[in-house]
């Protein structure tokens, strides 16, 4: 018998068309769903699902026409872990990080340049983001469940005396 695998995973191929972007969005929601998340976190993961699929629609392949696009749900049992990953041309990351106003902390939003909300938005919804750049771009999304809001520590309870 084999061993349980550490998260299962789910994979969706899609055209680079911007009428697809819907079903990456619907496919996410309902896993998240089904992993426990809450409604303002599905409604997060969504987002960002969505800005990272139409940031391959609109760059990842240019005139080069619609080729398809892959999206990896990687359910564990603390985390949803998401890649978005294209076989188009990337953008060299680590030299236009800098260059992307919203990443960084000390810039007010209304500064953002045409170009940088997407990636703003997703890092500012999602609990890690990782973007590679080698054979097209993978953009790695993680968002941490959260069972309940209350410690299962028993030392967290305090008794108070009457």
């Amino acid at each position: 018998m084999g061993q349980k695998p550490e998260a299962e995973v789910i994979e969706l191929t899609l055209p680079a068309r911007s009428e697809y972007v819907s079903i990456a969005r619907l496919t996410v929601s309902g896993v998240a769903n089904r992993m426990g998340f809450g409604y303002e976190e599905i409604e997060d993961i969504k987002l960002a699902v969505a800005e990272a699929c139409t940031n391959v629609v609109e760059h990842a392949y240019g005139e080069q026409g619609w080729e398809p696009f892959r999206i990896l749900c990687r359910l564990y049992s603390d985390r949803l872990v998401i890649e978005v990953i294209d076989r188009g041309k990337g953008f060299g990351f680590d030299e236009k990080r800098d260059g992307l106003k919203p990443i960084r902390v000390d810039i007010d939003i209304d500064e953002v340049v045409e170009g940088g909300l997407g990636l703003y938005l997703i890092h500012s919804v999602m609990d890690e983001v990782r973007v590679t750049t080698e054979d097209g771009v993978k953009v790695a999304m993680t968002k941490y469940l959260r069972q309940d809001e209350v410690s299962s520590d028993d030392r967290s309870i305090t008794k108070t005396e009457a």
